[in-house]
Parts: structure tokens; sequence; C-alpha cells
């Protein structure tokens, strides 16, 4: 599974973005996942099984749903909990849900 992880520069994620990794391996689940801006939207949806807005992008949720619809990948926001904790397990499972 390819989830693709938004938020304002593609910065802040990054620490996410490794626990997911990690918990993706620790459950043997073959998954690639990476940060961008929230600019790189409608370039990177169209080969994303997944994509998770950062909290401080929520505000820009409606424009990537008109995106994602496009290119039918799921798309939602990441808890601000689940977000600040960096908590990679809470954030794998959302993505897994939205793909089911």
């Amino acid at each position: 599974m390819n989830i693709k992880l938004f938020c304002n520069a593609g910065l802040s994620t990054s620490i996410l973005v490794k626990n997911i990794a990690k918990e993706a391996q620790a459950q043997n689940q073959d998954v690639q996942v990476a940060a961008y801006p929230i600019d790189e939207l409608a370039r990177q949806a169209k080969d994303a099984d997944v994509v998770l807005l950062g909290p401080q992008v929520a505000y820009r949720l409606q424009d990537a749903q008109k995106i994602c619809a496009e290119a039918n990948v799921p798309v939602s926001v990441i808890d601000m909990a689940v977000y600040g904790m960096c908590d990679g397990k809470k954030a794998l499972d959302i993505a897994m849900k939205l793909k089911k």
C-alpha cells in the first residue's frame, strides 16, 4: 500500500512517516509511506492508495476530496492527538481502514 501524507511543507510529518513505516514492518505489511507539501497533492494523489492530511492542513480537506475523488483515492485528516504523538500504529490503522 502506498500511503502519502500531506502537511504544509512536507517536513513536519517526517517522524510520523518513520513511525508508520516501523509499525508496518512490525505488522509484516507491505507499505510505502512518504510526506509531501499539500501543494503537491494533485501530482502525488494519482499513484497513492491512501492520502492522509496533517491537522494543520485540515482546512484544505474539501479541495483534497475533489482531487482524490478524481484519482479514486480515499482521503482523511489525521486526528490531532495521533499526529501530535506521532503514533505510527494509529495512523497506519487509519490508512488500513480507509483502504478497505
